[in-house]
Order: structure tokens, then sequence, then C-alpha cells
């Protein structure tokens, strides 16, 4: 058994690379090695608890196993972490806490006329099981909850900019027409008798659905 599994993962390795493929942070030719040019990414301060967690996530990511010495680009990330209590009871409390998390990144030079060479956008969502009788636990949770946000999107982003540096090419960005609506039924009609509608959110869920009650917590990087 031992012996076919390893014949299937040779062979499958064989025909990757026989179908042109390559991971995106290998090393092709002395100009496409990604490593070296995410090692030369410097990430500006992002304020806060959460701002500090994604920074460190990012400067993980980018540096990799190698020595952090950025001297080329500089990374602003402009983030935000929104917690959402779901699953209302009747007694007005919420069984569940979810996260949606988004982070806008823009990539300049380090020079002496710094130029925006890339931008791009990243959501993730998560969640924890909310227990009012245990606090310390709570706490814990949320605590853990922004870790996992941070690590998530600092994924997303090393990835896009790995993607960019091998193809120069932006990350798309949905436009705002294309996200779907739902009829508002707490909001009038406007003057021409047209419902009220809003936009869903990240997950596809109207709050009108979830019972969700907001608040957020936001890290801009220093300007």
């Amino acid at each position: 058994m031992s012996d076919r599994r390893s014949t299937f993962l040779l062979t499958a390795c064989l025909l990757l690379g026989g179908c042109g493929f390559s991971p995106l942070y290998g090393k092709l030719t002395p100009k496409t090695d990604m490593s070296e040019e995410l090692a030369q990414v410097y990430v500006d301060n992002i304020p806060g608890r959460y701002g500090q967690l994604l920074r460190l996530a990012l400067q993980k990511n980018l540096a990799g196993a190698g020595p952090e010495d950025p001297h080329k680009y500089m990374l602003k990330v402009y983030s935000s972490m929104n917690e959402e209590a779901v699953d209302i009871h009747q007694d007005n409390t919420s069984g569940r806490t979810r996260s949606t998390g988004s982070a806008h990144w823009v990539l300049i030079t380090v020079e002496q006329n710094p130029r925006m060479l890339a931008q791009g956008d990243a959501t993730t969502l998560d969640g924890f099981n909310t227990s009012f009788e245990q606090y310390f636990a709570q706490t814990l949770n949320d605590e853990t909850l922004q870790a996992r946000v941070s690590d998530t999107l600092a994924q997303t982003v090393t990835q896009q900019l790995a993607i960019w540096f091998r193809s120069h090419n932006m990350p798309e960005k949905a436009a705002p027409d294309e996200l779907p609506r739902y009829l508002n039924t707490d909001r009038m009609p406007d003057d021409n008798g047209n419902a009220a509608t809003d936009r869903t959110g990240v997950d596809g869920f109207p709050a009108s659905a979830t019972g969700r009650l907001s608040r957020s917590t936001t890290s801009t990087s220093a300007q």
C-alpha cells in the first residue's frame, strides 16, 4: 500500500509538471523569484491590537524563513474587523458572534518620489459560539478570533502580492452594483413609491434575516 501511494504521488507530480504547474512562490528564473520580492516589502504600522496582529502575520508571511530586511517596497494596509451578534434568543442574548474582516492594501515604492504600484482588497468570515456564563473564556475566544481573522487576511494579501509580482495584473474587485440587494421592510418607500432596498452583507444574508447587532473595530495604517 505504501509503495502504491508513493508511485501515485510521483506520477501526479510528473503530470502537474507536464501541464506547466509551478508553485506560486517558486523560483522559475532569477528574475521571477517571488520570495525575494516579497521579502523586500516593508509593512507600515497598523494601529491597535488587531492591527498589530495583522502586521505581524504579514511580516511573517512576507519574510518567510529568511532574515527580515526590506528596503524596496512599502505596504500600507487599511483594515477593519466587524463583530455581529447572530442567533438572537427570546431573552435578547446571542448564541454566536460572527466576524467579518476586511483589508485594503496599497503597495508603493521606497524612493524619494514614491509611486503606487498595486492595490487590492481581502475579506474573510469567522466566528465563535458565545458563552456568557464564562467571561474569561469569552475573552479568550474573542482574542483567538482576532488572531484567526488577521492570519487569514495576511495569507490572502500575501497571495495577491505574489500574483502581482509575477503577472503585474491588479486583483479584480466586484463592482458595488453587482452585489445583491433585498427589500428593507423597516424603511418607507421613496417619493416615487419605490421600495427601499439594502445590499446584503459579505456572507450574502441581510441583517434583518439574522437579527444581528454590529460593533466595529477599525485599524488604519499611519499616514
